[in-house]
C-alpha cells in the first residue's frame, strides 16, 4: 500500500474512531435521560453496545496498520457531543430533537463508512474493508429503526404533551 494511500486511510480511521466516541457518549446521555419512551430507550441502548464494538473494531485496524488513535480528535468529539447532551435539558420536545440528531448522526456515519470502504478497497486492506462493512451494516440498521419509529415518536410525545398529568420531553 502507497504511504499516502495508509497515511490517509489511517487518518480517516482516526476520524471514525472519533465519530464512535462522540456516538457513544451522546447516545448515553440521552438514554439516561429517556423515561417516558422505553422502546427507544431500549434500542439506543442496543446501540450504545454497538457502538462500543465499533470503535474498538476501528482501533483494531488502525493498530494493525501500524498507528493509533487521535486523543485531541477523540475528547473533541466526547465534547461536542457533551454540549449536546447538554442542549437537550434546555428544550421542552427533547425526545423529538434527539431522534433527528441521532438520525442526521446515523447518517454521516453512513457515509464515514462507505468512504472508508472505498479508502481500503483502493488500498487492497480487505480486513479494514471488512470492518468497516460491518460497523456500515449496524449503523444503517439503527437509521432505519429510527426512520421507522419517528412518526411514532413524535405521535406519543404530542399526545403526552397535550396531557397535564404526562412528561412528555423525555
Amino acid at each position: 500500500m502507497a504511504t499516502e494511500m495508509k497515511d490517509n486511510l489511517l487518518d480517516w480511521l482516526r476520524d471514525a474512531h472519533a465519530m464512535e466516541e462522540q456516538a457513544g457518549k451522546m447516545l448515553t446521555s440521552t438514554a439516561e435521560r429517556l423515561q417516558h419512551y422505553p422502546e427507544l430507550r431500549a434500542r439506543i441502548e442496543q446501540h450504545i453496545e454497538e457502538t462500543r464494538h465499533q470503535a474498538l473494531r476501528v482501533r483494531g485496524c488502525i493498530e494493525r496498520l501500524g498507528g493509533d488513535t487521535s486523543a485531541i480528535k477523540d475528547v473533541t468529539g466526547k465534547m461536542m457531543a457533551m454540549a449536546q447532551g447538554l442542549s437537550g435539558m434546555f428544550v421542552s420536545d427533547e425526545v423529538v430533537k434527539a431522534c433527528l440528531a441521532s438520525y442526521a448522526f446515523e447518517h454521516m456515519e453512513i457515509a464515514s463508512y462507505r468512504a472508508l470502504i472505498a479508502a481500503a478497497d483502493t488500498c487492497g486492506d480487505l480486513e479494514t474493508r471488512r470492518v468497516c462493512e460491518e460497523n456500515l451494516t449496524e449503523e444503517e440498521a439503527m437509521a432505519d429503526w429510527l426512520a421507522i419509529h419517528l412518526p411514532a415518536t413524535v405521535r406519543e410525545f404530542l399526545i403526552r404533551d397535550e396531557n397535564p398529568d404526562m412528561v412528555a420531553k423525555h
